[in-house]
């Protein structure tokens, strides 16, 4: 977007220009992130090894999904064609847990008895578990607590698959393999069928919603903190990207990270999710009324604003909320406050992806660019962040890196993958 002088000066001002961020160095420090995460040292980079592997899902085969996240509990029959995957059948149900109180072991009960109907036909389960838990090379994940105004108590410590199977096998179940799979991890594998006719250099998850996150596949050589593990073969990884803190932050930027809940932590997710931008645009439009850079009655209306969604800061940056600001000269202003904001995010977004892509050397040929798996509501519903995520990856990872991507985005994107998890790791 071409600025107006006062936006520019405004926003350079505070910190919050999108051409503001050094690419190339932000890049540089986030490769020496996530290589201090694989070897298990101090890194804003968790680099958790998922145990999961990518491939081509078999033509053919089905596979039961169970994805609870939230509040939302859904299973889900899978089957993979020769015109790619197809959900044959899928379930929603309240998350036990999610309006009053219940045990693990209703939970498990709960999830062994929605998923039986669909057993017969599938070749495997997969669990898309959107809560913390320590993956173990079982494939299973540990739980480590709940999260999501989610309690069940007694959950600390469990076995997800484990029990589940368990309580399959009660049922007189037919046995079927089983495998924890997190909800980044699932939206880089809904696009593993992609990977037929080798028209992609690799894939990425990418997922930003209420939160930001990514995944990739990684040479087991490299995960020293596993080792020793032989090089020549792949792990997906997960990232843990929202917690990068290698990026430059602004006024609003620290403004908002001080008046949060964990101050210091998952920065670069308050500067790229659809939890923050909102908040992020109000901080900008709020202290452009105090400059002086509005109308009175733009900055009364600027200054009256006590929360702004997300949602409404995107159509700000589309100009498409006129009902903020009568005047076509601050309704002008707060478009490019709040466009100025999505585009910095954009920026952030394409250092963590080229990053990938340079740590990868995946996406030097352009006819084979890096698919990127993406998914959550500011991408998919934005209008203004995924385009300008596609325009950074254009100018700068193809553009100054050599470094090719394409960005796709599925429906129903984590049970997909985590179908697919299934079938290429049971």
């Amino acid at each position: 977007m071409n600025y107006s002088d006062r936006a520019r000066v405004f926003l350079a001002a505070h910190g919050m220009e999108p051409d503001g961020i050094d690419l190339g160095a932000s890049v540089a420090r986030f490769i020496a992130d996530m290589e201090l995460g694989l070897a298990g040292r101090r890194s804003s980079l968790d680099m958790i090894p998922t145990y999961l592997s990518c491939g081509v899902p078999p033509v053919g085969k089905k596979a039961a999904v169970i994805d609870a996240g939230g509040t939302n509990f859904r299973v889900a029959l899978v089957a993979f064609t020769e015109n790619g995957p197809v959900i044959e059948r899928v379930e929603r149900a309240a998350m036990p847990g999610s309006t009053a109180p219940a045990s693990w072991q209703d939970f498990i009960d709960f999830s062994a008895a929605s998923l039986l109907p669909f057993l017969d036909e599938a070749e495997a389960i997969g669990f898309c578990f959107s809560y913390r838990a320590e993956v173990t090379p079982e494939r299973d994940g540990r739980v480590i607590a709940m999260s999501k105004s989610v309690q069940l108590e007694g959950c600390e410590g469990r076995l997800v698959c484990a029990d589940l199977r368990g309580a399959l096998r009660r049922l007189g179940a037919p046995d079927r393999g089983a495998v924890i799979v997190n909800d980044t991890a699932a939206v880089l594998l809904s696009g593993a069928s992609l990977l037929d006719g080798g028209r992609y250099d690799g894939l990425i998850g990418l997922v930003c919603g209420t939160g930001q996150n990514t995944c990739c596949a990684i040479d087991t050589g490299r995960i020293g903190k596993l080792s020793p593990l032989a090089s020549g073969s792949q792990m997906l990884v997960n990232l843990e990207s929202g917690c990068f803190d290698g990026l430059p932050a602004g006024d609003f930027d620290r403004e908002l990270d001080a008046a949060s809940t964990i101050p210091g932590d998952h920065l670069l997710e308050k500067m790229t999710s659809g939890a923050y931008l909102g908040e992020l645009s109000r901080l900008a439009l709020r202290s452009a009324a105090e400059d002086g850079l509005f109308t009175p009655a733009g900055a009364s209306a600027a200054l009256a604003m006590d929360t702004l969604s997300s949602a409404a800061a995107d159509g700000l940056a589309a100009g498409m909320l006129s009902d903020y600001f009568a005047d076509e000269a601050d309704a002008a202003l707060a478009s490019e406050l709040c466009s100025a904001v999505y585009e910095r995010a954009a920026a952030c977004i394409a250092v963590n992806l080229a990053s990938i892509m340079l740590f990868n050397s995946a996406g030097s040929d352009p006819q084979r660019p890096v698919c990127i798996c993406a998914d959550g509501s500011a991408i998919v519903k934005s209008r203004s962040l995924r385009p300008a995520l596609e325009a950074q990856l254009s100018a700068f990872a193809a553009g100054e890196l050599g470094l090719h991507s394409v960005i796709t985005v599925r429906d129903e994107a984590p049970i997909i993958g985590t179908a697919a998890a299934a079938l290429l790791n049971t």
